[in-house]
């Protein structure tokens, strides 16, 4: 057993003793090491949605338009996406010590990096870096877990990084719009600073040292590797900008889907012939980790796309401020602090299955409550389904984790991990534009059917035109036909703001099918046993 498991730090080579582990009980150096691992967890997924609330002062500051602004999140997510399936292999290459190390280091000075950019080329450039040196701290935070707290602790262990998944994206809009409001755009990239440098002390004090293995670098899955970057990042790309430039009528979007459809089926092809592949997909194959992963899909879609539906409503339809959009958003996280912990004891009683069915039962009746949106939907009115939200994604993550994990061995920790967080991400982008287009496509679709009803054919049109037309000449337009002009213009306006609205509405409603499908999902796993004795977790 490694001196970590047996409670030693180190500093400096030197091993300083800490409390002992039992085999129930993990000693107080991993608790702080994988406590220092959820910090860097926590931070990674926060800055996915910490400029959403942002992007327009962001936009305005390095001097591009809203069309192109969208990059600057999902550079950052391109990064992460493509850097986590790595994370187990060259964690190995460079020791699990040196490589989290590393990372912790290069994440907030990546982070600072972006305040002093000032065109978009360069911001692009450093949050992907960002979302590179980032998207390693999810995956190892949840390898931690699994590889240094026994079996018992586990619940526990999947809670806290519940939180980090759950809570980060909730209350980053909040972080940032106020400090956005208070202090200028360029300070939610200093926000990472304190918390890393804790991390990086703390994780120096209690990560094992373990040689390289440069070795290792002869025996990458290379082929796989470029091929998934390429894929991955292609793919991406597609789902950015398809809405944008309508899809497959651009030739690059085309060109980019074939690239995306092309380098992602040789990725599979080489993984599951490889005898050492970088992706081991084959895990996918037990009943209960295919199942846990498709739900962890299906809710990263829903995480990522309420997190980014309802800052669009509020901005577009009711005018809001980054500060008053994350006002609204905060009531999603803050209660999952005082929920998330609670799970772990409900997991000791009840059947995780039923728990995550529960929870995500509740967080798809939160979006349904957010299916009949009218002109009068504004920041009150999503308290109710706010706090609903929150108290299902609260009962979400931990069970899906523990169905996803039972029977996976430590040694398959770190590709069980990379695998399911990859997924995750992945269904959070794909969320996000697909989401993106079915608002674009359902306000088009209200807009000519109500347009179909708005019409000079009938009376009451004409006498609100009329109505309007006479507001505009005793409020200093000096002649009619601008007066006019301006009233049908802004019923023009009442119309499309209308059926932007009930887009919004048919958002939520695909959101909350998705999570319905998830929900039945994980019935269909087998018991995921968590009591002790069930396999050890060092």
């Amino acid at each position: 057993m490694s001196n970590i498991a047996h409670g030693t730090a180190f500093g400096r080579g030197a091993a300083v003793p800490l409390a002992a582990a039992s085999p129930d009980t993990a000693s107080l150096t991993s608790w702080i090491a994988v406590l220092a691992g959820m910090i860097g967890a926590f931070m990674a997924i926060l800055n996915i949605q910490i400029t959403n609330a942002s992007l327009l002062d962001i936009e305005g500051g390095i001097g591009t338009g809203v069309d192109n602004g969208a990059w600057i999140s999902t550079s950052y997510l391109i990064g992460e996406i493509v850097v986590i399936p790595l994370t187990d292999y060259l964690s190995r290459v460079f020791s699990f010590r040196r490589y989290m190390l590393a990372n912790a280091i290069l994440f907030p000075l990546f982070s600072i990096a972006c305040a002093f950019t000032h065109d978009l080329g360069s911001m692009i450039v450093m949050r992907g870096l960002q979302g590179f040196a980032g998207g390693i701290l999810i995956p190892m935070a949840f390898t931690m877990v699994l590889t240094k707290l026994p079996k018992p602790q586990q619940p526990i262990g999947l809670a806290l990084f519940a939180l980090s998944v759950t809570f980060a994206p909730a209350i980053g809009p909040t972080i940032g719009g106020y400090l956005t409001e208070n202090y200028g755009w360029q300070t939610i990239f200093f926000v990472n600073t304190p918390p890393s440098l804790v991390m990086v002390v703390a994780l120096a004090l209690t990560l094992e040292r373990r040689p390289m293995q440069l070795s290792l670098l002869k025996e990458g899955d290379w082929a796989g590797i470029v091929t998934k970057a390429i894929g991955l990042a292609a793919l991406q790309t597609v789902l950015e900008e398809g809405n944008k430039d309508d899809w497959f009528s651009s030739p690059l979007i085309l060109r980019l889907a074939i690239v995306a459809v092309v380098f992602l089926s040789a990725f599979i092809a080489i993984e599951l012939t490889v005898a050492k592949p970088l992706v081991n997909l084959r895990l996918l194959r037990r009943r209960n980790f295919g199942i846990g992963v498709l739900a962890n899909v299906l809710v990263g879609f829903a995480l990522f796309g309420t997190v980014y539906i309802l800052p669009q409503y509020l901005g577009q339809v009711q005018r809001y401020n980054a500060e008053q959009i994350g006002n609204v958003l905060a009531w999603t996280g803050l209660p999952q602090l005082l929920l998330i912990p609670l799970v772990p004891l409900l997991m000791k009683r009840y059947d995780p299955r039923y728990i995550a069915f529960l929870g995500i039962s509740i967080f798809a009746a939160s979006c349904f409550l957010n299916i009949t949106l009218s002109a009068d939907s504004a920041g009150d009115q999503f308290w109710i389904p706010n706090i609903v939200r929150a108290v299902g994604q609260a009962l979400v993550l931990t069970p899906i984790s523990a169905i996803t994990t039972a029977g996976i061995a430590p040694s398959e920790a770190g590709a069980a991990s990379g695998l399911s967080n990859m997924l995750r991400n992945l269904g959070g982008a794909v969320g996000t534009t697909t989401l993106a287009t079915v608002l674009t496509k359902r306000e088009q679709f209200h807009s000519n059917i109500i347009g179909q009803s708005v019409t000079l054919y009938r009376d009451e049109v004409r006498r609100r035109i009329s109505e309007t037309t006479d507001y505009f000449l005793s409020h200093g337009v000096p002649d009619f036909a601008t007066a006019q002009h301006k009233a049908i213009a802004a019923i023009g306006s009442i119309v499309k703001r209308q059926a932007l609205i009930m887009g919004f509405s048919d958002t939520f409603a695909v959101i909350g099918v998705l999570l319905a499908i998830a929900a039945v999902a994980v019935l269909f796993a087998r018991k995921a046993r968590t009591a002790p004795g069930a396999g050890g977790g060092h």
